[in-house]
């Protein structure tokens, strides 16, 4: 479990990274909160945090629950698949937007992946 330990801290903190980042364009570009919106970068970056932990929400339980009921180190595995997505995905949508769906897809097929796995190995285990 420890390898899922540390793919789960690497997820936080790279969620805690977009977020400074986030507050460093806000900085650069003069946009006090609570406003969400000025700058193009601004918007963008806040768009790459606020996506990576709608992600989160679903990843986090998935790859803990696939790891009880599949294996640990797969799942750090493939959860280190997620966190690799996350940044093409910020590389990407910060660069142009409409070219971020190769980060998103490796982000959320991992999570696709281990949830349905999961789901099939704890039926199987209740039976």
């Amino acid at each position: 479990m420890e390898a899922v330990v540390i793919v789960t801290v690497l997820a936080l903190g790279q969620y805690v990274l977009f977020s400074i980042q986030v507050g460093s364009m806000r900085a650069k570009h003069g946009i006090k909160a609570p406003a969400i919106s000025g700058h193009p970068e601004f918007e963008r970056m806040f768009r790459i945090q606020q996506n990576t932990m709608e992600q989160l929400v679903a990843f986090l339980p998935a790859l803990w629950i696939f790891a009880y009921f599949v294996k640990p180190l797969w799942g750090a595995g493939i959860g280190l698949v997620y966190i690799v997505g996350r940044f093409i995905y910020r590389a990407s949508y910060l660069k142009d937007p409409a070219t971020r769906s190769t980060g998103f897809t490796l982000s959320f097929i991992p999570t696709a992946v281990m949830l349905v796995w999961a789901l099939v190995a704890a039926v199987k285990a209740m039976l």
